[in-house]
């Protein structure tokens, strides 16, 4: 398993609609993905990203997501190592990436993630 970068950071947002104006504002632009209530990203011109989860909808994000090339095969080889993940090293397919959430060895999460070519 080779980490290639960081792909995004995210934090979570009580006040979503007023964290997504304090946001554009300090970027200058409004966000490219937006779901209204829940989620929000804005990707520089490096490729990496910045977003916003409303707290109560994803509770496992924490953060950091480190560019992997397979999350399956990055799962599975810190698995053998004893990292833990959420969901028993269940990967998340959603219509942009794949994503793991594991656990370091001191509590903080992190996301093994995978942009999906479009």
């Amino acid at each position: 398993m080779t980490v290639n970068g960081i792909d995004a950071s995210y934090y979570y947002a009580q006040d979503f609609d007023r964290a997504v104006s304090f946001y554009t504002a300090l970027i200058g632009s409004p966000p490219p993905m937006l779901v209204p209530g829940m989620f929000a990203e804005w990707e520089f011109k490096g490729g990496e990203a910045f977003g916003l989860y409303k707290g109560e909808h994803y509770e496992h994000c924490d953060g950091l997501m480190f560019a992997v090339d397979d999350v399956a095969a990055s799962v599975a080889e810190l698995r053998a190592r004893g990292v833990h993940f959420a969901g028993d090293g269940a990967i998340e397919d959603t219509p942009v990436c794949h994503m793991a959430f594991g656990k370091d060895s001191e509590g903080n999460g992190f996301i093994l993630h995978k942009r999906k070519t479009v």
